[in-house]
């Protein structure tokens, strides 16, 4: 994994949200999937949660209580944060060597059934497998598909 800056990291995280599909067929493999579920849902809904906590206790004037929820509202807002920069990690993280054959077989499979695709990758990473999936299911049948999924 490279040294990049967190921001990098969140950036990455959104185009990994982004590129990775979302498939039934993929749930049980690859963590991703609860993990963009995950971060869309807390991107809509914890600032109001953080913006509720702290709210309630102003309108209960509870202001010795305060503190605790400006911290409470300061964790709901990095949830989403957190996600996000995890995403970002995993799409730069090098394949382990089963998911690299992997990614090597179904890049060949593409390749045969005569698919656009970028040229294969000696140290392919999650992106790759990412983009790599997607070509699949969009031009690969469902019989082909089968011997993976």
């Amino acid at each position: 994994m490279s040294n990049k800056s967190m921001w990098n990291s969140f950036r990455d995280g959104q185009k990994y949200m982004t590129e990775w599909p979302i498939r039934k067929e993929l749930a049980p493999m690859f963590p991703e999937n609860r993990v963009i579920r995950a971060t869309q849902f807390a991107t809509k809904v914890m600032p109001a949660v953080a913006v509720m906590s702290v709210l309630m206790q102003m309108a209960f004037n509870n202001y010795a209580g305060l503190p605790q929820a400006m911290i409470m509202a300061l964790f709901a807002l990095s949830m989403p944060l957190q996600g996000m920069w995890w995403l970002g990690r995993r799409r730069d993280t090098q394949l382990p060597p089963a998911l690299a054959g992997w990614y090597r077989e179904l890049h060949e499979k593409i390749v045969s059934e005569g698919g656009a695709v970028q040229p294969i990758k000696s140290r392919p990473r999650y992106k790759e497998l990412a983009q790599t999936l997607n070509r699949a299911f969009k031009q690969l049948d469902k019989s082909s598909l089968e011997r993976w999924f």
